[in-house]
């Protein structure tokens, strides 16, 4: 994958896919796996080139949107106290 399409695809995610309260939804993924795609060809980056380094980009959406929600949860937990 090109360079660009790398920079492209980090910024995308680390602006639209963000912790959910609420349960992930599939809906959810593959709409923004549809806006990823669209904003993708605007900036003149084939899905291919995407997809050749990330695979599935609906898969990768979900997998980051549920990394987020555990990264919350686990930030809202107060610190055990150490025995």
């Amino acid at each position: 994958m090109s360079e660009h399409a790398i920079e492209f695809l980090r910024g995308w995610i680390g602006e639209k896919v963000q912790c959910q309260h609420s349960p992930i939804k599939i809906e959810q993924a593959e709409t923004l796996a549809k806006e990823c795609c669209a904003k993708a060809a605007e900036a003149g980056i084939l899905l291919e080139d995407i997809q050749e380094e990330v695979g599935d980009i609906q898969e990768l959406i979900v997998s980051r949107l549920e990394e987020a929600a555990e990264e919350s949860t686990d930030a809202t937990k107060p610190d055990k106290p150490a025995e």
